[in-house]
């Protein structure tokens, strides 16, 4: 059984909030947020700040989707087959067998592992009828039954299986990233509107079109033609123009985390054209490596599709928007016992944490930060 909670009139946070940033150098925890950034990374009009925690988690329990499909051990079915899956023998993979059409918005996973399952909002699943993103963070428990996801199109306009085969992994899509960029995993995740998701697609691939090498190569009418996000990311030529802003930054951060594993290196703070946009942080090192390759060429990507060159932004202004994640209203998706997700309404910004309520956990797992 799942609750679902709403408490409104959040304390904002107090004055100190915005005093002690200023106060911080690289490095130095916060006491606001428990976190601090270390010095910026720098890739054309992108700009990353390494996140440090006071303290980390084991997560070694927790199975990404990559990881589930990629071994056979989670199954995603449209919502069509859900009603037909049966379990063989135990431990088993369940046997779809279809009952009816399938639905826009709606995916049904199970998870076969002993391992509990993350599932991030963003996280984009290709091979069905339609190319899906994750709407929202979830834990799914070790040997589940099935599971109802809530998922955004972002293919409009098919509706035939590819392959018959979902997946999730970057090989799987010829290299390209298949986490949406955050322009459009905040649609998903904060607007909850499939017409804005769509509409955010659209004006991704469009910029994608129109970018140096796809337009040097000739093939910006082959991606207008079609409404893809995965297809348009795999493109050759689009990987380059996010290959320039991502590698630098892939292989800066990389020997960060190495360097600073033993001092909690968690998420990042991230910036385009001067304006701090976005915030990733993690329970442990060991799982931001797990994200990390798909997460850079996410926030590579928005740099690609927003090419006005901005402002530089400082460590000091990153580091407030980092510990401001209070609120004035939070609703909270619970599952007892599994799982918690918030989502957190602040003044110009919005929170999404994801707390494990597995035993031995408690703690959480991920949060996300969106500027509104």
């Amino acid at each position: 059984m799942r609750l679902v909670v709403v408490v409104g009139a959040i304390s904002l946070l107090l004055v100190a909030a915005f005093v002690i940033p200023c106060l911080i150098e690289a490095g130095e925890v916060s006491p606001t947020s428990g976190y601090s950034l270390l010095e910026p990374i720098h890739s054309g009009n992108l700009t990353v700040f390494p996140v440090v925690a006071s303290r980390s988690y084991d997560t070694g329990q927790f199975l990404t989707l990559d990881e589930g499909i990629r071994s056979g051990d989670v199954v995603v079915v449209e919502a069509g087959q859900a009603r037909g899956l049966i379990r063989r023998r135990p431990r088993m993979q369940p046997v779809p067998y279809p009952v009816s059409d399938g639905e826009v918005n709606r995916l049904v996973l199970v998870n076969n592992s002993q391992r509990p399952l993350l599932l991030l909002a963003g996280e984009i699943v290709t091979g069905g009828k339609q190319d899906r993103v994750i709407g929202k963070d979830r834990i799914v428990p070790a040997e589940s039954d099935p599971v109802d996801l809530s998922v955004f199109c972002v293919e409009p306009g098919r509706w035939v299986p590819t392959h018959g085969k979902y997946v999730c992994d970057n090989a799987a899509n010829g290299g390209a990233t298949l986490f949406a960029a955050p322009a459009v995993r905040s649609k998903a995740m904060s607007a909850k509107n499939q017409q804005q998701v769509w509409d955010e697609v659209r004006k991704s691939n469009q910029a994608m079109a129109a970018s140096e090498s796809v337009v040097v190569a000739g093939v910006a009418p082959e991606l207008n033609s079609t409404s893809s996000y995965g297809r348009v990311m795999a493109n050759k030529e689009v990987q380059q123009e996010v290959d320039k802003v991502a590698t630098p930054i892939q292989r800066s951060y990389e020997s960060v985390i190495r360097q600073l594993r033993d001092k909690n290196a968690v998420g990042v703070v991230v910036a385009v054209n001067g304006d701090v946009v976005w915030a990733d942080i993690f329970a442990s090192t060991q799982l931001l490596q797990k994200y990390w390759p798909k997460l850079v060429r996410s926030y590579a990507s928005e740099a690609v599709i927003t090419r006005a060159k901005g402002g530089e932004v400082t460590l000091h202004q990153a580091q407030k928007f980092l510990d401001d994640l209070q609120g004035r209203h939070e609703t909270a998706d619970t599952e007892p016992g599994v799982y918690r997700q918030a989502e957190i309404t602040g003044n110009g910004f919005k929170v999404f944490e994801l707390t494990s309520l597995l035993p031995k956990t408690g703690y959480a797992v991920h949060v996300a930060k969106m500027a509104d």
